[in-house]
């Protein structure tokens, strides 16, 4: 990149499944947060980018009422209709392009106030899927699921594993709201099954809440406290779930590729010390080992098995919760950045890996991972 760019302040709302509070009123709560944390006001020069969605927030221009609140009055102001890592690259482009020096990111989400899956179904195929009602977010994703499983012969505990595993790490997370600390495979897989294979504690369920990020250049940047660079980005697009093999994350596959290139990052597993990666569904961590390339292609459940994975194993994921822990629709990416960043600076308490200097954050969005983002972040 020509421009070196940091992420210098961020802020969370605590993850819930009602937040009783308005989406205006947690969207203040990080926009101020973030901006104060490092001395800016809201009459100083800045862009803003929120994440949020129509059919979510249950309007059309869904970020109309967020103008204020977002600290956008009078500001260069947009948003993106997908995860908040799509908001952050957009930030970081308008960075890249001279055109601002600093640039705030929020990522919001109400799912309290909507049916859990009913909006996603409009993701699907008009003209077919959407009308017949039988794919939504979890059957696709069983499908997903199985195809997986089929190919590599990975199994149901390997799976439910990997759910235990987030949902350990999310008990340590004052933030999560889906957290049971000492999880287990069979509590997993002994849990309401939804789609075969998929169990409730398998999904990342959905819950309200909000978080934000300042990323800056130049002077702005150089003279933060503990600035966490931005070393590679990549995104990419799939092709819809009916059109691609399903048993492999093509997109993030593409993403990390890109991102690597960027960073010079050769040895993922050598040279990343955590990741944070953006799993809907257990299966999607497994299969985001073999696509961020901490393994090889089907090696998924076994690089799990190993325990490569876990607090103390030699490349954690997900020791937030990750999604499993958090699902705010819109901003589970972003989150996914901000505690890449968290552990980066060593502020993440209970939670922290020791000796992280480089990390790895992913979003995505879409059915079955259709588009991904990855972020590298680095320490001084």
């Amino acid at each position: 990149m020509e421009r070196e760019v940091a992420i210098i302040a961020y802020a969370q709302t605590p993850y819930e499944a009602d937040a009783n509070a308005s989406r205006e009123m947690q969207v203040l709560q990080v926009a101020k947060a973030a901006l104060e944390a490092v001395g800016l006001k809201q009459e100083d020069r800045y862009t803003v980018i929120t994440a949020n969605n129509d059919y979510l927030d249950g309007r059309t221009i869904s970020n109309m009422r967020l103008v204020e609140p977002a600290a956008a009055w009078h500001k260069n102001e947009s948003k993106v209709e997908m995860d908040g890592a799509y908001a952050a690259i957009y930030g970081l482009m308008r960075i890249l392009s001279g055109d601002h020096d600093v640039a705030l990111i929020i990522g919001e989400s109400q799912a309290s106030v909507y049916a859990r899956w009913i909006p996603g179904i409009m993701m699907f195929d008009p003209t077919f899927d959407r009308q017949r009602w039988l794919l939504n977010e979890v059957s696709a994703a069983a499908l997903q699921a199985r195809a997986y499983m089929n190919a590599f012969g990975v199994s149901e505990e390997q799976i439910a594993g990997v759910a235990a595993k987030n949902l350990d790490n999310a008990s340590r997370n004052p933030l999560a709201f889906n957290k049971l600390a000492g999880a287990s495979s069979e509590k997993v897989l002994s849990s309401r099954k939804l789609y075969e294979p998929i169990t409730e504690l398998m999904v990342a369920p959905y819950c309200d809440g909000a978080c934000a990020l300042v990323l800056a250049a130049g002077e702005m940047a150089k003279k933060a406290e503990k600035p966490v660079w931005i070393k590679g980005v990549g995104f990419a697009h799939d092709s819809y779930l009916t059109e691609r093999p399903l048993e492999e994350m093509t997109s993030l596959k593409m993403a990390a590729e890109k991102a690597y290139a960027m960073a010079g990052i050769k040895d993922p597993v050598s040279q990343v010390d955590l990741a944070e990666v953006h799993e809907n569904f257990a299966h999607e961590e497994l299969m985001g080992y073999e696509a961020l390339g901490f393994c090889g292609r089907g090696e998924g459940g076994a690089f799990f098995d190993s325990g490569a994975t876990k607090r103390d194993g030699k490349l954690p994921v997900n020791a937030s919760g990750g999604a499993i822990g958090a699902n705010v629709v819109c901003a589970t990416g972003l989150a996914r950045i901000i505690e890449a960043a968290i552990q980066i600076r060593g502020e993440a308490g209970e939670r922290q890996i020791p000796g992280v200097k480089t990390a790895v954050a992913t979003g995505q969005t879409g059915p079955c991972a259709q588009e991904s983002v990855v972020f590298v972040l680095g320490g001084e």
